[in-house]
């Protein structure tokens, strides 16, 4: 009998009396993540942070090739002219080449981006007994944290921390979130979305179709927002802080502070994207390319373990969440369909997408070959 990469993962582990489940029980149990351990004072890896060594060995190569992600100003979106023609047109640009581009003057204050980042960390940083009232393994829950949502499916556990929040669909009730970052949370939300209104309008424009197309077809609808912690790594080039992967809905927008770390995968080379203060970055999911028909790319990324930190970072997702029950499917858009170019996707829901994910390894292979004609 031939066995699974799982049981031949466990013979080997067994063989040198290694128990991964039981590695991977106990730091779930103590409900304090890694950031525990780092309050430990762990000095040695775990073995369940451990990479494989050519994966580790794929380093950045943005300087030796000198390129970076596009960085494009909406400040001018508003005004009367070509400004708006021009921008829609580097959107265009970015999202057929690389699936990543930066966002300034977006009209979000300062002051709400520096909260954000720092009522993430505060809640992160709190009295371990506080936070782990919200550590939970339950994704249907609107409100949790914990190690990684793909804890004991992934061969191998991510160095970070995270704080979920399922925004919309749906009212959220602000009880529900953690008192330490509540009220920025709520206010932060609130500009994201008007945020994203503003780029599916543009992405719209970019391929072609009315401005209000993609908003009409609830791209919008779904907003999942997570709080990122990256503490210092003791070993951090024996693991990564996120692995290799695309994500799985329309859009992200994401702000990160000014530690670093980003990666983003592009003509065979890892990209760092430099943060630059006050921007958000922006990326395409596997559901943009689905509809798309693959004219918008989704872009594989990942975050690198440092010894600097903490690192944190909020992403939120334009997307449905795993208990959304909408029987909207999504497929090609027939507006962009030819002879020349027909359909490469089948329609799928947005909640089979999540469901793939969540119930796999989270890795730079994209699900969506499953739903490929």
């Amino acid at each position: 009998m031939v066995a699974s990469d799982q049981e031949e993962t466990q013979t080997d582990d067994e063989h040198v009396g290694y128990d991964r489940y039981k590695e991977l029980k106990l730091l779930d149990d103590t409900k304090a993540g890694v950031k525990g351990l780092v309050d430990s004072g762990l000095s040695k890896l775990p073995k369940i942070f451990l990479r494989d060594s050519h994966e580790l060995n794929i380093s950045s190569s943005s300087s030796a090739i000198n390129v970076s992600i596009p960085v494009i100003d909406f400040g001018s979106l508003h005004q009367e002219g070509t400004s708006r023609h021009e921008i829609i047109q580097k959107v265009k640009k970015a999202c057929e080449k690389w699936g990543f581009f930066q966002v300034v003057n977006h009209d979000i204050p300062q002051r709400v981006l520096d909260e954000m980042l720092d009522g993430v960390r505060r809640f992160h940083e709190q009295d371990p007994e506080v936070k782990r009232q919200f550590y939970s393994r339950d994704i249907t829950k609107r409100v949790f944290y914990n190690t990684n949502f793909n804890f004991y499916t992934a061969k191998e556990v991510n160095w970070r921390d995270t704080l979920y929040c399922l925004v919309a669909p749906g009212s959220l009730d602000p009880h529900q979130l953690p008192s330490i970052c509540r009220d920025i949370t709520i206010e932060y939300s609130d500009h994201v979305k008007k945020l994203s209104l503003t780029l599916l309008e543009l992405l719209s424009e970019a391929l072609g179709l009315e401005s209000s197309y993609l908003k009409n077809i609830d791209c919008a609808e779904g907003v999942f927002m997570v709080g990122h912690y990256y503490p210092s790594c003791p070993e951090p080039e024996l693991t990564l802080g996120t692995s290799s992967h695309r994500d799985i809905g329309f859009i992200t927008i994401l702000l990160q502070d000014q530690v670093g770390g980003l990666q983003v995968f592009h003509e065979s080379h890892w990209i760092d994207v430099t943060p630059i203060p006050g921007a958000f970055i922006i990326n395409l999911g596997d559901m943009m390319q689905v509809i798309t028909n693959d004219k918008f790319i989704s872009a594989k990324h990942r975050v690198l373990a440092q010894k600097t930190g903490p690192r944190v970072s909020v992403a939120s997702f334009l997307r449905q969440h795993i208990q959304d029950e909408s029987p909207r499917m999504y497929g090609p858009i027939k507006e962009l369909l030819t002879e020349e170019n027909p359909a490469i996707y089948k329609e799928i829901k947005m909640t089979d997408l999540v469901k793939l994910v969540y119930t796999t390894k989270l890795d730079d292979v994209s699900g969506l070959k499953h739903f490929r004609l």
